[in-house]
This record gives structure tokens, sequence and C-alpha cells, in this order.
């Protein structure tokens, strides 16, 4: 049945790729191929170019809109997948209406290039035709989609940066396992693979019974937050401090906080609620205030032999080796991820790690892009009007600018358009994409987009394709192809 369901859900998530990536693109180039001219003294098609207004108004009127909506959502709400779907489809108008605009980006320059040199102008005028538009619609849709994952990319990151709770302090190895009967198994075997390398072990409240902590400050007394609360030895105390001289005391509690708290005492109360055991103890113990050696490490360190004393039976938690004795190499992971199997689990806390995926995307939509815009570096024939018309004027030093600029000039077109669309719907589909999925989740916070990234794409790419094309076409009598 699990099988099932999980097939069901590849097929609509292939279902939902296909509705909202290719055939959008598909149509985008279909309506390009049929606004453009279809001959030099035709003109666009009037029809087709209303038809990729309105597409497109829709798509940035849908975006804009759920891109409201959705920085007022919270997390759990069930409108959040209507939005988002919303939001989908919205980038999917503005996709399909952007080809259009292709041919007649063209054409104004076209008209606007009727007084430059011979080898630019024909290359303006040939740049509108139906096979020229189709090209630099496909480099536009391709472009818009890599803009789009370069900035919701981004700001996913940022998000996921703001939401990141470092597990321990950078460097350390943390070992944990799945029940506490294993817990002198996976030291034994921490001990065999580090000999000599001091192990810091931490205790956490036992299931069964009720701690509740108040901290007597110099100035007042203030219930804690029990879930702050770490049991442990000296080597706790030390690795949380970070400072190998903080006094330890078997009888005193230690406030790790950057705060600069002055503290007198804390009162710790246990109640036992098990196999009807309701008895309660309370203990008074001496506290010191510490300095923690990274923000994550503010603690209320207890230590475990006074805690033993209330009843109280703490569970082994984890294994932690302090970074300031010794960095666990790779290497030294990997031995002892093999010795442990199943029976626990390592991690070497690295701070935050960006997920790359996107970048991947974004780099196929690239590669989709330059491969649509270097078809136009084919060689055009040479009983064509250009071709003729550049053998007359200049020969082979004009047919190498006819080539770079044709070429350059529809990859221009494609990418120009692409980036206006893909800055839209990134900016955009960053707000429905990044909305608290959590109770717990961060604010939003604010991100900037890869401008420099988007410009060197946008203006390097048309650039890339007119080097090629001056390099690649020369004429060669019988080929076909051409604007």
């Amino acid at each position: 049945m699990e099988e099932v369901i999980l097939a069901v859900l590849d097929a609509a998530l292939m279902v939902t790729i296909l509705c909202v990536v290719i055939a959008p693109v598909y149509g985008s180039v279909m309506l390009a191929a049929r606004t453009a001219p279809i001959s030099r003294h035709a003109r666009l098609s009037r029809p087709h170019l209303v038809w990729g207004v309105v597409l497109t108004a829709a798509g940035v009127a849908l975006l804009v809109v759920t891109a409201r909506s959705s920085r007022v959502v919270v997390p759990h709400d069930p409108a959040l997948a209507f939005i988002l779907l919303a939001a989908l489809a919205g980038a999917a108008l503005l996709l399909l209406g952007i080809g259009p605009f292709v041919p007649w980006l063209a054409a104004l320059l076209g008209r606007r290039a009727v007084r430059l040199a011979a080898p630019v102008r024909l290359a303006a005028q040939g740049a509108a035709g139906p096979r020229a538009a189709a090209v630099a619609a496909t480099t536009a849709s391709a472009t818009a989609l890599a803009l789009t994952f370069m900035i919701v990319g981004t700001a996913q990151t940022a998000q996921e940066r703001a939401a990141y709770s470092p597990q321990a302090r950078s460097g350390a190895l943390v070992v944990t396992w799945p029940s506490a009967e294993q817990a002198a198994a996976v030291r034994a075997a921490v001990q065999q693979e580090l000999p000599g390398v001091p192990i810091v072990q931490s205790y956490r409240r036992p299931v069964l019974g009720y701690l509740s902590l108040n901290v007597h400050k110099v100035d007042g007394e203030r219930e804690s937050d029990v879930s702050a609360v770490v049991i442990g030895d000296e080597g706790l105390l030390r690795y949380l401090t970070g400072d190998p001289s903080t006094p330890y005391d078997e009888q005193t509690a230690v406030i790790v906080t950057a705060d600069g708290t002055d503290v007198d005492k804390v009162t710790v109360d246990y109640e036992a609620c098990g196999n009807g055991d309701t008895s309660s103890t309370t203990k008074i113990l001496s506290a010191t205030a510490a300095r923690p050696a990274a923000p994550q490490e503010e603690k209320i360190f207890l230590p475990a032999p006074a805690v033993r004393e209330l009843g109280c039976r703490p569970e082994p938690e984890e294994l932690l080796i302090d970074p300031s004795v010794h960095r666990t190499t790779a290497i030294e992971q990997e031995r002892l991820d093999r010795r442990l199997g199943a029976s626990g689990t390592t991690f070497v806390e690295q701070g935050f790690q960006a997920q790359d995926g996107w970048k991947v995307f974004a780099g196929a939509a690239i590669a989709l892009a330059l491969g649509a815009a270097l078809t136009m570096t084919r060689r055009t024939p040479a009983d064509s009007r250009p071709m003729r018309v550049l053998l007359r004027v200049g020969g082979g030093p004009s047919l190498r600018w006819f080539a770079a600029c044709h070429a350059g000039l529809v990859a221009a077109c494609g990418t120009v358009t692409g980036a206006a669309a893909g800055c839209v719907m990134g900016l955009q589909l960053a707000w429905p994409l990044t909305a608290p999925g959590e109770w717990e989740s961060p604010p939003r916070v604010p991100f900037e987009p890869p401008w420099p990234a988007i410009a060197v794409l946008v203006a390097g790419l048309p650039v890339l394709v007119a080097a090629i094309a001056a390099v690649l076409g020369t004429t060669r009598r019988g080929n076909r192809g051409g604007g």
C-alpha cells in the first residue's frame, strides 16, 4: 500500500512539473513563433501579442496577490497550500505570456537599426523571424526559470540559516544512541576508536518524574526553563564554558550565560511519578555564573551527584568530544560509524551548511538557455538575401559581423525578456515558498538576491553566443537554416 501511495505522489509531482514548467514553456515558444512576422514586410500578429499582454498581466497579478497573502499566513494554515498552488499558477501564466514579447522586442530593434551598418541592420531584421522568435522564446523561458531558482534558492537559504540551531559547539563530535541500554556499549566503542581522548558525558532527566527549578538571583527569584537544564560532571561543565579553569563542585550549580547574571542559589524540586510514588524532594544548591563557550551553550548546569541525591536517576543522553581538546577528523568519524553500525549515530557540528540543490536546477536552466541560443550560430545559406547583400558590400568580415550580431541579438531578446519575468517570479514566489511551516519557525528574514550573478548571466550570455557565432558563422553553400 505504501508503494502505491509513493507511486501516486511521484506521478502527481511529474504532472505538476509538466503543468508548471514544460507546458508554459512550450506554449510560450508557440505564441512567439505565431506572433513573429512571417516575412520582412509583414507585421506582428496583434491578437497573439494581446494574448501575451493579458496572460502576463494575469500572471503578475496572481503572483502579487499570493505574495501578499503569504506574508500573514500562520504555520499549519491549510490556506498555505492553496496560496502556493495559486502562486505556481501565476508563474505559469507569466511564463506563457512572455513569448509574444520576444518578437515584439526584436521588431523594435529592427526598426531602430535602419540607419546602422548593413551587417547590424540585416541581423536586427532577421532576429524578428519565426525561427529566431522561437529560439529567443526558449532562451527567455529558460532564463526566467534560472533566475527564479537563483532568487528563491537565495531566499530559502537565508531563512534556513536563520532557523538553524547548532546542536553543539563548532567542531564538536556528538554521539547518540537509540536506547539507554546501548549507552555503555557506545561509550566503549568510542574509547576504542579514540584512545586517550577525553569523552564528555551528558545526561537527561528520566521520563518518569517532574523536575522544577528556581534560580535565586541577588535581586530576586525566578523560575527557570527546565529544558535549559543539563546534567553532567566536571567534563561537561568545562565543555559548556570552554574554560579548563572553571571551578567545579558536586553541590554547586552553574548558570552558564553571557548576560552577567549575579546568582546566589538554585532550588531544585523533584517529584517521582512512577509506580504510585508521588514523593517529592527539594534540594538547595549554591550557584555561580560562568560565560558560555558559544551562544547555544547557555544552559543551567546541575552536577550529576547532586541530582542523584534527589532520588532522580538521570539517563545517559549523548557523548561529546570537546573540540578544544581534540578535533575529530572525517576519517575518525567514518571509522567510528563503521564500528557503531546501527547502535549509535555520530555527527560533527560544522555550523549551517547551505543546501545547494537549487543550483542544479538553475544550472540546467542556464544550460538550456545557452543551448537554445547557440542554435542561432548555424551558418546562414549563401543564397539568402542577407548573404547576397553582405557578399556585395563587405565579404568575409561583414559575414562574421552579421553572424555575431544575428545570434547575439536573438540571445539578448531572450535573456532580457526572461530576466524581467524571472525577477518578478523569483521575488514574488520567495514569499509563499519561505512561509513558516512550524510554530517555532523564526520570522521572515531579509535576503539579498544574487544581483551580480543575474547581471553576469543577462549580459554575458548574448556576448558569449555572439563570440561563438563570429567564429563559426561563415557561409557554406547548401546549408539550411537562418533567421
